[in-house]
């Protein structure tokens, strides 16, 4: 029966969704053992008849769930169960399964296996949600719209210039992500404590070959247990990619409004509903869906940095929290992506109100171009300032046109003429270099991408 919605599907995609299912963590712990034994077989630990059953047995179909569930309810240690189901079918090489080893070593080092399958998934789809940013950047360059700060109007950019923003957003965390892989896609396979007691004089190369056969790296040291400060770093980067998206998808919510409309995200009309009693309502669900995701994957964070503080070697209370921040972290974070590829790959750009919400202010938003040209004309600036920001607010208390407004002022008259003041106020010549730090930025990232 399923609880959580992870459970019932409805969060994440199946192939992300598949590597933290109950059957495919136990494979991993079989995977690990059977690399293990091939490993000490080499170095006369265990026999290579007993190595070569255990490689032939380590699939977990070959193992009654059920079977496990006794062996657990009887030991109350979920790995013994695994083990002990394991070796009933291995008979005689059963007793060489976990030599030498601790419960640690399989754990961790399946956590890191997890988590190694999931970046590959998360990497992938990050990539392939840049290519559409740049896609959507590209497409308009030259698109003007009005900048916002503090939700009022300030001065005009390109939606290109916004979107190669997110973009670049975007490639700090894929580079992130990249770095941290080294220091979180770790094993161990130190036994007890970490000392390899039970891997005699070739323990160092045991855990490193082995580690190495499983795509994973080998830790400088180790206690019991694996640093909870690697895990830490990856949750991290949940966290703050997702707060990325969060804004980006704010961002879309806000400009979706109907007194806005510059931007809508993806809806399916005469299938999607909005709103189950106001036909009209055109929700943005999938935005807000992201926002919802991305407040919970930073949540997160608070147990993964409390992990870290284990009692001496190693205890267990780290272990209740990871069944869930693990999981949730990566299957959260899937589901975050598949809704911005869908948002920004089929976002719809009105143009046309883009222009409207411009010339809303009659152009008083251009305000900075007059106290820039009165001050290169010899004006106080703060005088200047002060006049024009009482000019800026006459004209919109009156629903007046700011540059009729100016060209009725005396003072502003003394410093420049009709047309100076005619070719201060053109939207497209107050852009600065919003167009070309976009094409700049496209050109940078799309070589990111190569």
């Amino acid at each position: 029966m399923a609880i959580l919605p992870i459970d019932s599907g409805r969060y994440g995609s199946e192939e992300m969704r598949l590597f933290f299912t109950e059957q495919a963590r136990y494979q991993m712990f079989l995977e690990i053992e059977a690399t293990l034994a091939h490993i000490q077989a080499e170095y006369n630990l265990i026999p290579h008849n007993a190595a070569a059953i255990i490689k032939e047995k380590a699939t977990i179909s070959n193992i009654s769930m059920e079977r496990i569930h006794e062996h657990e309810r009887e030991t109350g240690h979920e790995l013994v169960a695994v083990l002990r189901a394991f070796a009933e079918i291995c008979q005689d090489a059963g007793k060489f399964i976990h030599y030498g080893t601790t419960s640690s070593d399989i754990l961790d080092t399946a956590m890191a296996l997890q988590l190694k399958k999931a970046i590959e998934i998360l990497e992938v789809k990050l990539h392939l949600l840049l290519q559409k940013m740049l896609d959507l950047a590209e497409g308009h360059i030259s698109t003007p719209m009005i900048g916002r700060t503090h939700g009022q109007h300030a001065l005009p950019i390109t939606f290109g210039f916004k979107v190669a923003l997110w973009a670049d957003t975007l490639v700090r965390n894929i580079v992130r992500l990249q770095e941290l892989k080294k220091r979180v896609l770790v094993g161990k396979i130190s036994g007890a404590v970490g000392s390899m007691a039970g891997f005699g004089p070739d323990g160092l190369e045991i855990e490193r070959r082995t580690l190495y056969e499983l795509g994973l790296e080998s830790p400088t040291i180790s206690s019991q247990a694996v640093a909870r400060d690697r895990l830490a770093e990856f949750i991290w980067w949940v966290a703050i990619v997702s707060a990325a998206f969060e804004t980006i998808a704010t961002e879309v919510r806000n400009l979706q409004r109907p007194e806005i409309r510059e931007v809508t995200e993806p809806f399916m009309v005469g299938k999607q509903v909005g709103s189950s009693t106001m036909p009209h309502k055109r929700n943005p669900v999938l935005s807000e869906n992201v926002c919802s995701l991305a407040r919970l994957l930073r949540s997160l964070l608070i147990p993964a940095l409390e992990n870290v503080a284990l009692w001496h070697e190693r205890d267990l209370t780290n272990s209740a929290n990871e069944r869930f921040i693990v999981p949730q972290a990566c299957i959260l974070l899937d589901e975050i992506l598949e809704k911005m590829l869908v948002i920004i790959g089929k976002l719809d750009v009105d143009t046309a109100n883009m222009q409207k919400n411009l010339d809303l202010s009659q152009k008083a938003i251009l305000s900075e171009s007059l106290l820039l040209a009165l001050v290169a004309k010899g004006m106080d600036r703060k005088e200047a300032y002060t006049l024009v920001q009482r000019l800026a607010f006459e004209a919109q208390l009156d629903h007046a046109d700011f540059i009729e407004r100016l060209r009725s002022d005396i003072t502003i008259l003394s410093y420049l003429n009709t047309p100076d003041l005619a070719a201060l106020f053109e939207e497209q010549d107050y852009l600065g270099s919003c167009k070309q730090l976009a094409e700049s930025t496209v050109l940078q990232l799309r070589k990111f991408l190569q």
